[in-house]
């Protein structure tokens, strides 16, 4: 499905502004075509540019992709050096598009662990589409929620121990201040591919209202036509917020 058509098939739904992915199924895409992993994550990576185009076409503000845990690291040497190795061909072959395409692109996440080629080029990708206005890529490299928060709850310590604030000012919007999404919309909906239901890590206190809806496509099967799925699927829910 093109992208035009993809916009046109979710016109009539509500349209959320922030949408966040975790990308799961690569290994079991390329295990079930009796080819290496390598070659999963390879075209898990052109599901990337559909769906960030399909994205954009929908008018969707912000995308957050999960590309790699802080968990991750646990793999195999040899897979987290093709997946750097993929990041890095997506950032020199993609780059000139977002920059044409007025995409803001953004990263959350400890990246600065990766190798130092790696983090200059995501540093440049970052600083020449920072001053473009359309919608923005965000992407979760050496990403944890779980450690975010911990960061978010030293720092609010800290603040009161050096009596910057009070305990009692210590709420909600404090928190949600500190984290890494802090300027981002909020979160509307949270997609996982490949069957699996569960958050791994992945944007706890931001989908704390968000819908979540779990696929069984596997990643490199997504494409426009899922994602407007997904769209329509959320269009028809019902959110109360805890409300009636």
């Amino acid at each position: 499905m093109a992208a035009s058509d993809t916009a046109h098939a979710v016109a009539a739904a509500a349209m959320p502004r922030h949408v966040a992915i975790i990308m799961d199924g690569n290994g079991r895409w390329a295990k079930k075509r009796h080819l290496p992993r390598l070659a999963g994550h390879k075209v898990g990576v052109e599901a990337v540019r559909k769906v960030t185009r399909a994205a954009r076409a929908m008018g969707i503000e912000a995308l957050t992709l999960y590309a790699f845990s802080s968990e991750n690291w646990r793999r195999p040497e040899e897979e987290v050096g093709d997946l750097m190795g993929l990041l890095r061909h997506f950032i020199k072959s993609d780059l000139a598009e977002l920059v044409s395409e007025n995409v803001r692109l953004r990263v959350i996440g400890d990246y600065r662990r990766f190798s130092a080629d790696t983090v200059a080029l995501i540093d440049d990708a970052m600083a020449r589409t920072a001053g473009n206005t359309g919608p923005l890529l965000v992407i979760a490299l050496n990403y944890g929620s779980q450690a975010e928060l911990a960061r978010a709850a030293q720092e609010l310590a800290r603040r009161v121990r050096d009596n910057e604030m009070a305990v009692e000012a210590i709420d909600a919007d404090a928190i949600d201040g500190l984290l890494e999404t802090h300027d981002l919309p909020p979160l509307d909906l949270l997609i996982r591919t490949s069957g699996e239901q569960r958050l791994s890590n992945f944007l706890l206190w931001q989908a704390a209202y968000a819908e979540l809806l779990f696929v069984d496509t596997l990643w490199p099967d997504f494409d426009a036509g899922t994602l407007a799925e997904a769209i329509a699927a959320f269009g028809r829910r019902q959110r109360r917020f805890g409300g009636l």
